[in-house]
């Protein structure tokens, strides 16, 4: 089990949270079961955190990348070297220009996906990109008609959707065993300091802002459990001075009168905490983004009932299975850019509502 149990003490940041999580799983072996479908070659854009735990969650599987690419050439040999990566491209146009890659990973800041997107998805290559996969719907829209004109997976690495005890969750959630979702209280809140408002959390230049960075998780697993996209949204925004969403408290309902209330902040510190609320039951998720167990209330008898599913540490390996199983065919993985498209639709329309406009947008 990963994530934080009674009695322990919660990591400080992310990067804490995923050196803790790789920690747990040294000299284990890895399990058969994460990569199924056919293997892809694959090389990075951006040598930032995730890039970094990716090639480590990949070296848990015995698996390398094979390319990386970064707007500094020095930082892409120094990450090539630490991690065994045979190929450093000097432009990303000399990558998508490769035939033995096969994917590609984004993980460079949210207002550059698009471009990385249009260059990769039209030189026929399948890509995994980092959250917030483009700015906006549009953008996501033009991402998504190009896949599918040049036959590729587009695929959102939002770790929600890729987790497995979500899968596991939603299956016996569909299968009527909690019976009906009626309500999901989702938090989520980080302490990023004013001093340097040119840093990616608060800079518009950057794309900076609570919705793209913690928001699209929290909406994420809300619309997960939903039986259909919200129609009502009714919500509150702070800017920061930087004019970027600083906090933000959002109700939304659907068709089905499931309702969802979210609250977010990048000033705050406050739980990683989800309650899926259902007839028969309430579901808690900690530590949500990447949690690999929940807690289940039974509603007649109060009993709790732990899940588990997955491990924490495997992560980001589980995104690239699942591009590779969507590649190869499956249906389910394809459909998760369905998911990803809805909570675009939500984080479009309620910055419109706040008043965001990236510099890209105006």
């Amino acid at each position: 089990m990963g994530g934080t149990t009674q009695g322990s003490t919660a990591p400080l940041d992310a990067a804490a949270a995923a050196k803790a999580a790789f920690a747990a799983v040294e000299g284990k072996p890895f399990p058969e079961d994460v990569f199924t479908a056919p293997r892809l070659r694959w090389a990075v854009v951006g040598t930032g955190v995730i890039a970094n735990q990716m090639a480590q969650s990949l070296a848990l599987a015995g698996r390398t990348l094979s390319g990386v690419q970064n707007r500094t050439l020095a930082k892409a040999h120094a990450f090539a070297a630490a991690y065994g990566v045979a190929r450093v491209y000097d432009s990303f146009e000399e990558l998508c220009q490769d035939p033995t890659i096969d994917a590609v990973y984004v993980t460079t800041p949210h207002n550059t996906h698009i471009r990385y997107l249009r260059a990769a998805l039209a030189a026929g290559k399948h890509v995994l990109c980092e959250k917030s996969i483009t700015l906006n719907s549009a953008e996501l829209a033009e991402a998504r008609g190009l896949a599918e004109a040049n036959g590729v997976v587009l695929m959102d690495a939002t770790t929600i959707l890729h987790m497995p005890l979500y899968r596991e969750l939603a299956r016996r959630a569909s299968a009527g065993e909690f019976g009906r979702m009626n309500l999901a209280q989702v938090s989520f809140g980080s302490y990023k300091e004013y001093g340097d408002l040119t840093n990616r959390f608060y800079n518009p230049a950057l794309a900076g802002g609570a919705l793209l960075d913690i928001g699209v998780y929290a909406l994420s697993i809300m619309r997960l459990f939903m039986a259909g996209q919200p129609t009502e949204v009714v919500s509150l925004g702070n800017l920061a001075s930087t004019g970027v969403d600083e906090a933000g408290g959002i109700v939304c309902r659907n068709a089905e009168g499931q309702l969802g209330v979210i609250s977010l902040t990048l000033h705050s510190k406050q739980p990683k905490r989800a309650v899926i609320s259902f007839d028969r039951c309430y579901v808690e998720v900690a530590e949500y983004p990447r949690a690999d167990a929940a807690t289940i209330t039974w509603t007649s008898d109060g009993r709790r009932e732990t899940v588990s599913a997955g491990t924490e540490a495997y992560a980001l390996c589980y995104e690239v299975a699942d591009l590779e199983r969507a590649v190869a065919g499956d249906k389910a993985a394809r459909a998760l850019l369905d998911t990803a498209s809805d909570v675009m639709d939500l984080m479009t329309d309620l910055r419109r509502a706040w008043g965001v406009t990236y510099p890209e947008e105006r």
